[in-house]
């Protein structure tokens, strides 16, 4: 018959190496998880930062040359040269008004097929050093033949796709410089009549790709669904060749959002998303800087996991001899240990064996506390009111202020700052259980009104929201609606700490004042304690 003593050692052992053991599996599982979702989602947040960049450039391009060609087809009145130079006029002004109010534009044009007109050709207007547009000589195109889309392809493969196309890079014809254009065919009672067009710089679209940087090695590059370069920041795509062209590596072209693949030998993992011109923009960094510093972390946690079962062992081994009240007290730890929970009360504190392996099952249960304490710390949500935290907090308003200094139009939001009033004196007269559950009902408050709008704890008695979306134009009425819950809450109350006693401030964001998302967060916290004044005035 085993000992009692062997049965505990036996017992404290295992529940001691298994709760290590899964807290440290647990630990690294996460740890790898969360490194690994933190570069996806910064990956795809300056993917979809250039996109909208770029999407902005060519759409501006794309809906001028579009109203310029419903413009043209509805003017035109007969192809004779009277009327075709009567209209080419017309179309000259239109087509100069909407160049001027876009962004980026180096040539525009106007170009009559030569079958429909010997003497009327059109026009082409360049603007190369940036001082306006200045009409240029147009390309002699009766000289070529429209059929063979290799030649002209401004002019020839709109006329043979007889749809609005986007052009990939090509050097313009007499000025020698690379561009990429968008052109519409244009009709008259289904006959083809010629192509209204603007080029835009290829190095102006390659320095907006050339800014997307991530981290030491990473960078942006633009292909087509097929591999073709566009763009690339290590490959001089103007010199490439059919023969010459790279192959593609594999798994670059996969249709998920993030592939990986290898160039140059090097594993990187990449984020794509398609642009309206039928490129596909990448934002594309090694995989060993994505992975950071979590595999020195996780060492250190398994060091550290090692030492505690060490220690753990020894103290077993050499000091079992209890009595059964503080050895039961022990066991029912290591219990709840193994649920997760690390709150709990060892009375047991004699100067003798089983005081020391109680003292040190309470240190190796600070040990796990602090790593899972170190694990909540690295993903964005609050432990206590599962609202997103502070860390979250920074990077939401970093991209806000991302967006704020390419001065986005469509950016329109508010901050909310609530305020948990007396906090301190619950926790102080009633305990920090009770300071809790106030905190909760505060937030649950807050959450259950702004519901299409993320709610953050970003200091221990302080919440904020940032208010967007249908919420956004809602404001107001949600205001009231929050007043009135809070009050109702308060009726229904029958304990100081399950009120729900917030003062609050909320400022909008204003682009022609505010340069920085502080200076928003700042206005509403001001506002909050001039709540916060009053209230106490009025009580």
């Amino acid at each position: 018959m085993r000992s009692l003593r062997t049965k505990i050692t036996v017992m404290t052992l295992f529940v001691v190496i298994f709760a290590v053991t899964v807290v440290t599996a647990s630990s690294v599982f996460f740890i790898r998880k969360t490194e690994h979702r933190k570069a996806d989602q910064l990956l795809l947040l300056l993917c979809d930062t250039g996109e909208k960049n770029l999407e902005y450039y060519f759409s501006s391009v794309q809906r001028s040359v579009e109203k310029v060609a419903t413009f043209v087809e509805a003017d035109l009145d007969g192809i004779d040269d009277e009327n075709l130079s009567r209209h080419v006029d017309h179309a000259r002004v239109y087509f100069d008004q909407m160049a001027y109010k876009t962004n980026g534009v180096l040539t525009y044009y106007y170009r009559i097929d030569p079958s429909i007109s010997d003497s009327i050709k059109g026009f082409w207007y360049t603007n190369l050093d940036g001082e306006g547009f200045v009409e240029h000589e147009v390309t002699d195109i009766s000289s070529y033949d429209t059929s063979d889309t290799s030649k002209l392809v401004w002019f020839t493969v709109p006329k043979y796709e007889n749809k609005p196309i986007w052009l990939p890079p090509y050097i313009t014809d007499n000025l020698d410089i690379r561009v990429i254009s968008y052109n519409v065919p244009i009709q008259w009672r289904g006959r083809f009549i010629g192509v209204v067009g603007i080029e835009i710089d290829y190095s102006t679209m390659a320095e907006q790709v050339d800014s997307i940087r991530l981290y030491d090695n990473g960078y942006a590059f633009l292909n087509d669904n097929r591999g073709n370069l566009f763009y690339h920041p290590r490959i001089d795509v103007s010199q490439l060749t059919e023969e010459t062209m790279p192959e593609v590596p594999d798994g670059l072209l996969d249709q998920n959002t993030f592939v990986e693949y290898k160039f140059d030998g090097v594993k990187r993992e990449a984020a794509w998303l398609p642009l309206s011109n039928g490129m596909r923009l990448n934002v594309s960094v090694p995989v060993s800087e994505t992975e950071g510093d979590w595999h020195g972390l996780i060492l250190n946690i398994l060091i550290v996991a090692l030492e505690v079962l060490i220690i753990a062992s020894l103290f077993t081994m050499f000091y079992t001899k209890r009595i059964v009240r503080p050895l039961k007290q022990l066991t029912e730890a290591a219990e709840q240990t193994d649920r997760g929970n690390y709150d709990y009360i060892l009375e047991y504190d004699e100067d003798d064996e089983l005081g020391k392996l109680t003292s040190t099952f309470k240190r190796l249960s600070s040990h796990m506390k602090e790593h899972i304490s170190s694990l909540n710390q690295q993903v964005f949500v609050d432990a206590l009111t599962h609202v997103k935290n502070k860390g979250a907090f920074t990077e939401f308003t970093d991209d806000l202020q991302s967006r704020i200094d390419i001065s986005d139009a469509e950016l329109e939001f508010a901050i909310g700052v609530f305020d948990c009033d007396n906090l301190k004196q619950i926790n102080d007269r009633y305990g920090h259980e009770k300071g809790d559950i106030y905190l909760k009902t505060a937030s649950r408050a807050i959450c259950s009104v702004f519901q299409h709008s993320p709610v953050f704890r970003i200091g221990g008695d302080e919440f904020s929201v940032i208010i967007m979306n249908d919420d956004y134009y809602n404001r107001e009425a949600l205001l009231k609606k929050f007043k009135k819950l809070v009050d109702d809450i308060n009726n229904s109350a029958k304990n100081k700490w399950e009120q729900v006693n917030v003062s609050m401030g909320i400022s909008e964001y204003d682009p022609e004042n505010d340069s920085a998302v502080s200076d928003i967060v700042r206005r509403a916290d001001r506002i909050m304690y001039e709540d916060k004044n009053n209230r106490k005035q009025q009580s």
